[in-house]
């Protein structure tokens, strides 16, 4: 076997890192903060140092308690609510985040009008519940929504409908179909972040804005591309599609080859061969296929001094490829590569 420069010959087996922003990463408890102020539900806690903010978290509740004027972070996960009177927030219309995770709401047990007075409210997190369908109307300010974990089967177009803050959605572990969203983000002049990881699709959502830079759709049951979907999307940067029902007869020629991506997750599909790309993409996750060839033109189109592919991480463990397989040219075509992963057997 002809010899290879080092960085082609390394296996590094790693994972791809996958960040999710969450409210943990700002939620301090309130016992950190001081003692509370008089001004506050006899439930729970408003730290005289952080006023605005009110901890009712894990305290068994099975109602909204009073909120008073003036709190701007609501804290409400991890108790036993199952509703939500339309006049639970009368007196806190200056609410910027409203956290009712880990709760037992259900679709129904959500009054009307319940979120209509909140007009400063930016952040609500309602993951974790027993919703069957998205809550609403939403508060036009809203720009961050996540309803994880639910047992939603559709997500209609009105939900978001003149949300033009709106710039992530996180609806992953529910049991929306491809009809269920169909149009669900159509008109979102400012979104840049959807996931609809581990649902039933079979499809990549469609009318999304084309200003969308990250769309997750990992553990689905999506078997193919539309040519022209990603052409569509022009500042797409991160996609992930690990997890489906991916073959080559389903991805039409350059279906990937495009400028704005720098990250692609293909993983644990049943390609057979690797998709083409364009130049510009840095990380590139195909493990767990069934690839058996390693063709240096998925990747650089013409191999020289100034024409070489960008990619740093390329993952092919778990497929029909060994080290043997990788022809030297690809020396010249993958000259930035850091992590290149193959199986170690000959």
């Amino acid at each position: 076997m002809n010899s290879l420069p080092l960085p082609l010959l390394a296996v590094l087996i790693g994972s791809a890192l996958c960040q999710y922003y969450d409210y943990d990463s700002y939620y301090q408890p309130s016992m950190m903060l001081g003692p509370s102020g008089p001004n506050c539900a006899q439930e729970c806690d408003c730290p005289i140092h952080f006023s605005t903010a009110m901890y009712c978290d894990g305290r068994r509740l099975i109602s909204i308690p009073n909120v008073p004027t003036g709190i701007k972070y609501l804290y409400l996960q991890n108790n036993k609510i199952k509703e939500i009177k339309a006049a639970a927030f009368i007196n806190a219309t200056d609410l910027r985040w409203l956290v009712l995770d880990h709760n037992h709401i259900t679709s129904g047990g959500v009054e009307k009008g319940a979120f209509e007075k909140l007009k400063s409210l930016e952040k609500l997190y309602f993951s974790y519940n027993n919703l069957t369908e998205p809550v609403g109307p939403l508060a036009k300010s809203l720009t961050e929504l996540k309803m994880m974990g639910n047992k939603m089967t559709k997500f209609p177009s009105s939900t978001l409908s003149g949300l033009e803050n709106l710039t992530s959605v996180f609806l992953q572990e529910n049991e929306l179909t491809t009809e269920g969203i169909a149009g669900a983000f159509k008109g979102l002049r400012s979104l840049i972040y959807v996931d609809v990881s581990q649902n039933k699709l079979t499809k990549l959502p469609s009318g999304l804005p084309s200003t969308i830079e990250m769309l997750y759709a990992d553990h689905n049951d999506i078997g193919s591309i539309p040519k022209e979907y990603l052409l569509k999307l022009p500042v797409l940067q991160y996609l992930r599609i690990s997890y489906n029902k991916l073959a080559d007869s389903g991805i039409p020629a350059g279906a990937f080859n495009v400028s704005s991506l720098i990250e692609l997750d293909l993983s644990f599909n049943k390609l057979k061969n690797i998709p083409e790309v364009h130049e510009n993409l840095e990380n590139l996750y195909l493990q767990a296929n069934q690839i058996s060839k390693f063709d240096v033109g998925s990747f650089c189109k013409i191999i020289g001094p100034v024409n070489f592919s960008k990619l740093r991480h390329l993952r092919l463990d778990g497929n029909n490829l060994t080290r043997a397989n990788v022809p030297y040219e690809a020396a010249g075509c993958l000259p930035l590569a850091t992590e290149f992963s193959v199986d170690a057997t000959d």
